[in-house]
């Protein structure tokens, strides 16, 4: 990575549960995704530069999944993740310092596979990983681009979308 390059990593979160009664905002982390969320944490740790920031949506699954990553960064928890269209979660991300190189946000479908999907620019991305997150991007998958410059620029087209990982 060079000194200007950016890390962007997409994580949808972990298997959840459907408990009665409880509103989707605040449904938990079912027995498998806690587990797949300690996986996710592992490649995360292993194949991606540290990472320095973390920006998770406000719902219970999300910030559960975040906790089982044990990834160990400063997290803003936002209200506005949760249901979050592409366009909001590009805005989330644009705010951000370019000091922080590395990010991850953690978040819900179908946000994150749309927008690892219009980030990558066609020529610059691994087609392999554009087809498997064309077909699903299951939870607890985890997509990576990388981006030159600030933060700010991102926009349509502006990555290259590298990997994609969903742990089991």
């Amino acid at each position: 990575m060079n000194a200007t390059e950016r890390t962007l990593v997409l994580m949808r979160h972990a298997k959840s549960s459907y408990p009665d009664g409880v509103a989707d905002h605040d449904r938990p982390l079912a027995p498998r995704g806690r587990r797949e969320a300690g996986l996710a944490g592992n490649w995360i740790r292993d194949r991606v530069t540290k990472i320095e920031r973390v920006l998770c949506s406000s719902a219970t699954r999300t910030r559960e999944t975040l906790a089982l990553t044990e990834i160990d960064a400063p997290v803003d928890f936002r209200d506005r993740l949760y249901g979050a269209t592409p366009g909001t979660l590009v805005n989330e991300v644009n705010a951000v310092d370019d000091a922080v190189r590395t990010l991850l946000v953690v978040g819900h479908e179908p946000t994150m596979s749309q927008v690892s999907l219009m980030l990558g620019a066609p020529d610059r991305s691994d087609r392999t990983v554009v087809g498997e997150i064309s077909m699903k991007f299951p939870t607890s998958g985890i997509a990576v681009l990388r981006l030159p410059g600030s933060w700010a620029d991102l926009q349509v087209g502006s990555a290259a979308l590298i990997a994609f990982h969903v742990p089991r």
